[in-house]
């Protein structure tokens, strides 16, 4: 499999997590951390031109397209329009990463696009005052320049407003799972590659070598890596409860390697993911994938 490289984020100028106008009414989305924009364009029109605007900046990689839709019909499910692509430039990705290695688990830059039961579209990410307080990232000065440059490209695919969450900040390391490995960083990320590529149920979707695209503009990073992958049998059923879920899905695991040579792995508890999105029964699915991650975790950390 290719070895994806992450390009972090994007982009122009500085602003903060400000709402705009909305000019679709629709209902509110209170996903804590989230911005989003209901969009005056059809699901297609808004994703269409969201890639465009991502693909006319040569400072912006596109890292990977999830269809949860498609991937749903592929073990015979039903879920409306539901997409998210990652994207980024390490430029302004690395400096969150000097700070918090850590933020490399919601790295690349993600966009969730979705259509509900009443046909209204959103576009839907993470507010940098989620990223800044999750990774207690005060001070890092390209937080306002991420902020500024999604809100321009959503609303540009959009053609409407932005609005905010009511809370969109979180507590330090929130709803992240964190294990120290026993073995060394190179032999703990090919353990977990191997995992995953041993299991028929799952697929990896993209591997992003943070520490490597940071040399590639000349910025150190220690080793820091994440592995994103998925499993439309459980994905689904909790998209198909909160379609929000998407923003977090596929799972990510992040190996990562601290200043005193400690190798971490890290990854998002689902436990978290079904409070964060409201994800209503799935009992059984979100324990089937808790024990997956921590199998795998498991098995990287070599124990």
């Amino acid at each position: 499999m290719v070895l994806l490289l992450s390009f972090f984020w994007i982009f122009l100028g500085c602003a903060g997590d400000e709402p705009g106008d909305v000019i679709l009414p629709a209902e509110v989305l209170e996903i804590p951390g989230t911005l989003y924009s209901p969009s005056a364009n059809n699901f297609e029109g808004t994703y269409a031109n969201f890639i465009a605007a991502l693909d006319a900046n040569e400072a912006i990689s596109i890292i990977a397209e999830v269809d949860h839709t498609a991937n749903s019909i592929s073990v015979g499910r039903v879920l409306n329009p539901t997409r998210t692509v990652f994207f980024g430039n390490p430029v302004l990705g690395t400096p969150l990463m000097q700070e918090n290695q850590l933020v490399g688990l919601d790295l690349p830059q993600k966009v969730l696009f979705f259509e509900n039961e009443d046909g209204v579209v959103y576009a839907v990410y993470n507010s940098a005052k989620y990223l800044e307080s999750r990774y207690e990232l005060q001070g890092v000065t390209t937080l306002g320049q991420i902020s500024n440059a999604l809100s321009n490209l959503v609303k540009a695919a959009t053609n409407a407003g932005i609005k905010s969450a009511a809370n969109i900040n979180a507590d330090p390391e929130e709803g992240i799972i964190t294990k120290i490995s026993n073995e060394d960083f190179e032999s703990t990320y090919s353990n977990l590659r191997n995992a995953i590529l041993d299991n028929e149920n799952l697929q990896i979707v993209a591997e992003l070598d943070h520490r490597e695209n940071a040399a590639s503009v000349d910025l150190e990073l220690r080793p820091t890596r994440v592995i994103i992958f998925g499993n439309p049998n459980l994905g689904t059923p909790l998209m198909q409860s909160s379609q929000s879920t998407g923003l977090d899905l596929p799972q990510k695991i992040l190996v990562w390697e601290d200043a005193d040579g400690t190798v971490n792995i890290s990854y998002n508890n689902p436990e978290y993911l079904q409070e964060r999105h409201s994800i209503s029964g799935n009992e059984t699915v979100l324990l089937q994938i808790t024990e997956a991650l921590n199998a795998l975790s498991e098995t990287a950390a070599g124990n």
